[in-house]
Order: C-alpha cells, then structure tokens, then sequence
C-alpha cells in the first residue's frame, strides 16, 4: 500500500531500543523496514512484523527517516559512508532526514551534520532515555541537537517513538545531554547502593529505607524505578549492559577533558565502574552493580 511522503522509515540496529521504535513507527501508520546484522534481532524483528532489509543501503534506498540505533560514533559514521559511498546521499536521492538515536559524540554529530546538510539532508542527534519498555510504547525522551527545519521535518517520527521530546540547540547538543544523563546515571547507582548499605547496616531494611528515599529529596530514577524493580528483586535484567555504561561514562569524562570541565566525582564514579575494581564484565547488565549481595564499593576501597 502507498504511503503518503515522508511515512518511509527505516530504521539500523533492532537491538532492545531499535526493535522497539520500529515497532512504534509501524503503529504510527509509517511503513518501516528495518536492518540488523544479528540472527536473534532477525528473528524478533520477524516475530512482529517488521519487514526486514539485507543492508543498510537497502534502507537508505527505501526510506525517507533513517533511524540510528548503533553502539558507538564509529558505526554511525560507517553507515552513513556505505550510504554515500553507494550514492545514496547524492541530490537525486531527494532529502532524507536521519535521526541518530545512539548514544554518541557531539563533534562526530557536528561533523555528520555539516557534510549531509551540503547534500541536501539532515542530521539530528537524538539520543534517547527510557529503556526497552520506553521504546516499545512510543514513551521515549528524546533530546534532540541540530537545525530547526530537519527537527520539523523529523518531529512525525520522534512523537511516534517520543512522549517527550526536548530540541536542546544546534547540532551536537542532544549528545552533551545525553553524556550528562548517564553521567548522573552511573553516579545514582553508586550513591544509591551507598546510602542502602549505611541503611541496612545500622538496622534499616533496604525496602524500608528506599520508601523513605523516594517520598524524599533524596530520591532518583534509579532509587525509584532500577532498584525496586530490577536490583532488589535481583531480577538484573533492565537491558543495558555494563560496558554501555562504561562507555557513556567515558565519553563524560573525555568531553569535560576538552572543555577543560574538572569532574572529581565522575572520576571517581568512573574508577568504581572499572573491571578491575567493580568485577563486572562489559555484557553484564549494568543493575548488578548495585547487588546487595556484592561488597563492591569495599572492594575498590581496600585495593
């Protein structure tokens, strides 16, 4: 069946997030296809429908909004060069707006964006927030940096994988926000497992202390939602790993390096993050860090 313009999207990398904003496009009315290199994406993309392409420049030739969902600047950058380098991005392609959801770098993003924007199309990165479950309800937060005209052309697609959608400034803006989310992010897991352990070691239960933290001021996405649902329960399973976290918090520290931005915590954070002092290898998921069970912080301090 047709679709009107602008309602073929395609989107790269159908891991948890991915498959879940494809999902969402489709319920939106956008005829979506999608490309991962995975056997077990493959498969789960099929389970719901969702019509699948054997490459990325097959989705560059059939959509009009690409959705990125990619583990790092690198990959993002190798698939947009395969797509000009097959001369998909020339002038006949007719513009096409790319939506880069990872979780990337601002000068890549800025780099990216300068050099579409000279062939006629658009670049935002827009990286996301609120997990599989997130993405598959359309419940996203998005933070968007890039040009005003391309966020327009894009927003049928954010708010169809969007409840909110926040355009921070120019090109490379959503990433600083991102970087600065998960910074926190890392930060709460550690300060959080903290105050629980002081909780519990002075006769306070978790559960109890946790009831008190979350009506107060000291609670936080991860008091709130990770640790009663995932960390306590010692289900760890909230679908993003360890080594994401790393490098997210890596990013952190190295955008603060180049605009000479000093972040004792965070180095802190970062070193109790670490393999060697957390034990934690990058596939674990990142909710294991604050395993009651696991002296971690102890470890790192005694060493």
């Amino acid at each position: 069946m047709a679709t009107e313009t602008g309602k073929r999207a395609g989107v790269i990398g159908l891991g948890a997030m991915g498959l879940g904003m494809a999902s969402s496009l489709a319920c939106a009315g956008f005829e979506v296809a999608g490309y991962d290199p995975s056997p077990a994406a493959q498969t789960r993309a099929r389970d719901v429908h969702i019509a699948l392409k054997p490459s990325p420049e097959h989705i560059f030739a059939a959509a009009e909004v690409i959705v990125l969902s990619l583990p790092t600047a690198k990959h993002v950058e190798g698939v947009i060069a395969a797509a000009r380098d097959a001369g998909l991005l020339g002038a006949e392609a007719g513009s096409k707006v790319i939506i880069d959801t990872s979780t990337s770098e601002a000068e890549m993003s800025r780099k990216l964006s300068a050099a579409l924007t000279e062939q006629g199309h658009g670049f935002l990165d827009a990286p996301v927030s609120g997990g599989p479950a997130g993405a598959a309800s359309g419940q996203l937060s998005v933070m968007l940096g890039g040009d005003e005209t391309w966020v327009a052309a894009a927003m049928p697609a954010l708010e169809a994988m969007a409840a909110n959608i926040f355009h921070i400034g120019p090109s490379g803006a959503g990433n600083v926000a991102k970087l600065v989310n998960n910074m926190l992010v890392a930060s709460h897991m550690v300060t959080t497992l903290e105050a629980l352990r002081l909780a519990e070691a002075a006769g306070v239960g978790a559960e109890d202390a946790l009831r008190v933290i979350n009506s107060a001021t000291g609670r936080s996405a991860i008091s709130e939602i990770h640790f009663p649902n995932w960390v306590l329960p010692r289900s760890f399973d909230s679908g993003f790993s360890t080594g994401l976290m790393r490098k997210d918090v890596r990013l952190a520290r190295e955008l603060a390096q180049r605009v000479g931005c000093a972040l004792p915590v965070a180095d802190l954070v970062a070193n109790l993050w670490a393999e060697e002092s957390s034990g934690l290898e990058d596939a674990d998921d990142f909710m294991h860090m604050g395993d009651p069970a696991v002296d971690r912080l102890s470890q790192k301090e005694t060493k």
